[in-house]
């Protein structure tokens, strides 16, 4: 609900340092004109929330405006906003942001500014020498009608606004992310009719955007609405491939649904942890702690089968079966790729693309524990593949078993991921981590001084080799490693 009285908005300056308000006044005061309080600042006033950002509309002289602040301030940072054509500024006070810009292009009035932005509860206003008044009525600007769509919890487009900046259209389904708002129809058809201007947007403002819907608790709710528009497939083109594309009997969604539905049950699983993997407790948490996991966590589920496409097959030897073999690491480089074509940074794309190629790891360990149990050697190559995302497989893992419903999926197979971390868990605590953590038995600098060994590729296979054996307790100490390796060398 909004703010009943909107009088009571004034009180909002307190929540600030009141040498910002100060300064400000100074810069109205200097400028001869009035100032207004514009955007996202004002909505999240009436929605009694507290921005970081106040975002101010001028009529002209923004930049000046900014630099008048600084100079009242005694600090702060300038930072430049907008093409060379606009004229917008920022500055970056004491963890605080504070922008400016000068009405848009054809824009006389505020009220002609706020109606060329992007939905119409963002296009609100309020004068900032009637907002310093003490007491007394304070109007809201609202050409629109935005406070209405506020309060009803409706985003509506303001004219011409996705032919203005295409990005506006992914701006509504973040803005949706954040605060469960619903598109109206109305501007969900102009979504659906001009979702190809999306091309002509930098990839950058793409990537930012769908990061802070990847990064809410409703990605899976938006990422579903945005296929209805057709928008998300303008955003990542490959994922279409998947739409009724059918799956092996264990499967009760095509590849897309089943991709959407893992993308749901990773988000279940990031919000209670415990009711999937109970025995884990503490450090599930702590995983979860780890800044951008979030993102991760959810890129990995909704794109952990994007190489089915291109390696499924129907094998008519074998009565018609439906096979992806390989699409796990075919999936791995597609993501890789993507994640180059969104600009991501280095680790998330190479975390995302690794989870991707490792998806099918612990069903694999799963049909082998079932038959013999499963061995330190294979929890180490295990533990050591997945790195610090070993608990992020599993993850990944139980939203992937839980995605798919069909009459062949084996059963208890969430149970079986569950006994499994729990053991690879447990082995790794016991007797993984000892040997990782301690000092190396044996080094390449031993392989060169005590075997006359040239340093190359084999150095790797063999101290890997070695690690093994101390893990599964065939090598406990130097004279051991020594002996092991002289018997490995000899066996080649």
């Amino acid at each position: 609900m909004l703010v009943s009285n909107v009088a009571e908005l004034r009180s909002h300056s307190s929540d600030y340092p009141p040498q910002l308000f100060k300064a400000l006044t100074a810069v109205a005061k200097e400028r001869g004109r009035d100032m207004f309080l514009v955007g996202g600042t004002v909505r999240d006033w009436l929605l009694e929330r507290k921005p970081n950002d106040l975002d101010f509309t001028v009529d002209c002289d923004a930049v000046h405006c900014c630099r008048l602040l600084i100079r009242e301030l005694n600090g702060g940072t300038f930072v430049p906003l907008g093409t060379a054509e606009e004229d917008a500024g920022r500055v970056a006070w004491k963890g605080l942001i504070i922008d400016f810009s000068s009405f848009r292009s054809g824009a006389s009035t505020i009220d002609e500014d706020l109606s060329m932005r992007d939905f119409t509860l963002n296009a609100l206003g309020i004068s900032f020498s009637e907002f310093m008044v003490p007491s007394g009525i304070l109007p809201i600007l609202d050409p629109l009608g935005g406070r209405e769509d506020l309060d009803n919890g409706i985003l509506r487009a303001c004219p011409n606004a996705f032919v203005s900046d295409p990005l506006r259209m992914l701006r509504g389904y973040r803005l949706w992310s954040r605060f469960g708002f619903r598109i109206e129809e109305k501007t969900l058809a102009a979504i659906t009719e001009h979702a190809s201007l999306l091309s002509r947007v930098s990839v950058e403002r793409i990537s930012y955007e769908m990061d802070l819907i990847m990064a809410s608790s409703r990605a899976h709710e938006v990422i579903s609405a945005m296929v209805e528009s057709g928008l998300l497939f303008q955003v990542i083109p490959a994922l279409k491939e998947g739409v009724g594309l059918t799956q092996p009997e264990s499967h009760h969604l095509d590849v897309f649904g089943h991709s959407l539905a893992a993308l749901n049950n990773m988000e279940k699983i990031i919000a209670k942890p415990e009711m999937f993997y109970p025995a884990c407790g503490d450090k599930l948490r702590e995983y979860l702690a780890r800044p951008g996991i979030t993102e991760v966590l959810k890129w990995a589920a909704f794109l952990h089968d994007l190489g089915k496409p291109a390696t499924r097959k129907i094998r008519e030897d074998r009565d018609g079966r439906i096979t992806f073999y390989n699409h796990d690491e075919i999936g791995r480089r597609m993501v890789q790729e993507l994640g180059r074509d969104l600009r991501w940074a280095n680790e998330r794309r190479e975390r995302v693309a690794s989870l991707t190629g490792m998806h099918m790891h612990p069903f694999h360990l799963c049909n082998v524990r079932r038959t013999q149990g499963i061995s330190k050697k294979a929890c180490l190559k295990l533990a050591k593949r997945a790195g610090d995302d070993l608990i992020g497989l599993f993850f990944l893992a139980m939203a992937d078993s839980l995605a798919g419903k069909g009459d062949m999926k084996p059963d208890a197979m969430e149970e079986e991921l569950e006994g499994l971390l729990c053991e690879v868990l447990e082995t790794y605590t016991r007797d993984i981590a000892p040997t990782l953590q301690g000092p190396r038995l044996m080094t390449g600098r031993d392989l060169v001084e005590v075997f006359n060994l040239k340093p190359g590729p084999e150095f790797s296979t063999i101290l890997d080799a070695l690690q093994e054996a101390q893990v599964e307790g065939e090598v406990k100490d130097r004279a051991d490693a020594l002996f092991w390796v002289e018997q490995y060398l000899k066996s080649k």
